[in-house]
């Protein structure tokens, strides 16, 4: 059977460190005191209190009639609205039917328009054309690539070696 070498160590360490801590935790710690004992929603936020210029901006309550009042009476209108209704449904454009789609014999009916199979999106001024912003963003990307390149081509321009003329050549020689 194993036997570990390290156990009359551990052994002595715990022995050691048990006395520290015989009293459940650390020897001189404050006990509350009875009387401050939790109550009833004491840690739920509290709202601050309410301005009196806040309860004054309230719109006044509608003034209610009194009992003496009595409502306009004796006014008509010389407008003849049936007339004018049929008027109108006589001579406006008629409803398109709603385009619906049955798949049984039974009529179960399904609307076209939300369906998908309707070629919707396509009949608008701006379809096919790129969002504002990415056409802006785009044009970021473009203005970025070309300021890296005209940095990187200076760069090099200023770490290339420049050509000597003769004479400056035989001067370093000498």
């Amino acid at each position: 059977r194993y036997v570990s070498k390290f156990r009359p160590l551990v052994k002595h360490e715990a022995e050691k460190n048990k006395s520290q801590w015989k009293t459940m935790g650390p020897a001189k710690v404050e006990v509350p005191s009875p009387k401050n004992f939790l109550q009833k929603h004491s840690k739920e936020p509290k709202l601050p209190p309410r301005k009196k210029e806040e309860d004054s901006k309230k719109l006044p309550a509608p003034s209610v009639p009194r009992r003496t009042d009595r409502p306009v009476m004796g006014t008509r209108s010389t407008k003849d609205f049936i007339n004018t209704n049929a008027v109108a449904a006589i001579k406006g454009l008629p409803k398109k039917p709603q385009p619906i789609s049955v798949d049984r014999r039974q009529g179960d009916k399904y609307v076209l328009e939300t369906s998908g199979l309707v070629p919707k999106y396509i009949k608008k001024k701006d379809y096919g054309v790129a969002p504002k912003y990415i056409r802006k963003r785009s044009e970021e990307v473009k203005r970025a690539q070309e300021e890296y390149e005209t940095s990187i081509l200076e760069n090099l321009k200023k770490t290339a070696m420049k050509r000597l003329s003769d004479e400056e050549r035989m001067n370093i020689l000498q």
